[in-house]
């Protein structure tokens, strides 16, 4: 078993956001080169005429955080191979001492260019992985909320537009384009129960995750309308967890969705901090029931 290093780099200045740690958004265009870099140590990244790699889904943990400047590298690997595609391990170290910052599991399908049709491995790209076969990282805790069936208590947290700038040579919008609106619906979702961009300025406080399970049932090209719910599914005495969906809204077609968790963050100490109660019985009020 041998982890592949597929990206080596830097935190840029512009890559930090208010929390003054790096942007989920960037890991994920780190996570992008990562997986190109895994699959043409494979042979695998020119999968013939009309097809192409997609990734399904993807969970993360964030285990430390890197800041501007820190430079990092990751280590990549196969997890499992399925039918149509392959489970990838990612491991974001910090370069300067190796400490492990961040977990992935993400699950790339062979599909039909342009479309999510998934077509079947050959039995030669199947045998290509065997080399690069390595132990999971677990990049999840225990299971959380269920998931409600329905939008119900959801609010309105992103209505815009995707721009030439954020897609790929195939014309299908990157992973980071996804994850920037979902850190803006973060912001709604966390203003409407008084975590507002005032309070966080006043009270030195941000919110920091820890944990993404993503899902992409569909895809975006530049042109498309897009919009997204929130809805809260837990609130702890510092911790959050939610829910966003995101759908094309010419077509209705559900593209994404998102389970976040993360903490009302000590900005000052680096670490959790509780909830004011105000705040917290605000965030309660807003809960949806998953039950529904």
């Amino acid at each position: 078993m041998s982890w592949l290093e597929t990206y080596r780099g830097t935190v840029y200045r512009w890559e930090v956001d208010n929390v003054d740690h790096f942007t989920v958004a960037f890991y994920f265009a780190r996570f992008e080169d990562a997986t190109h870099h895994l699959l043409h140590a494979m042979g695998l990244d020119r999968p013939g005429p009309e097809r192409a790699w997609a990734t399904l889904d993807s969970r993360v943990r964030y285990q430390r955080e890197l800041r501007v400047a820190d430079v990092l590298h990751i280590q990549s690997g196969v997890i499992a191979v399925e039918d149509s595609g392959l489970v990838i391990g990612h491991r974001v170290l910090d370069s300067a001492d190796g400490a492990l910052c961040t977990a992935v599991e993400q699950r790339v399908a062979l599909v039909r260019a342009g479309t999510r049709e998934t077509l079947a491995l050959t039995s030669a790209q199947r045998a290509a992985t065997r080399a690069r076969t390595v132990e999971p990282t677990p990049a999840q805790d225990a299971v959380g909320p269920a998931e409600p069936a329905t939008d119900d208590g959801f609010i309105e947290s992103v209505r815009d537009v995707i721009r030439p700038v954020e897609v790929d040579a195939r014309g299908e919008a990157t992973l980071p384009a996804y994850i920037h609106r979902f850190s803006g619906a973060l912001g709604q979702m966390v203003a409407a129960f008084g975590m507002t961009p005032a309070y966080m300025a006043e009270q030195r406080r941000g919110f920091s995750t820890f944990e993404f399970k993503l899902r992409l049932p569909g895809l975006l090209r530049s042109g498309d309308l897009v919009c997204a719910r929130t809805g809260l599914l837990h609130v702890g005495n510092s911790s959050v967890r939610m829910l966003h969906r995101m759908w094309n809204a010419r077509t209705g077609e559900a593209v994404a969705s998102l389970e976040q968790a993360g903490v009302h963050l000590d900005l000052d100490a680096r670490r959790p901090a509780s909830l004011p109660h105000a705040l917290r019985e605000r965030a309660k009020a807003l809960l949806v029931d998953a039950s529904r």
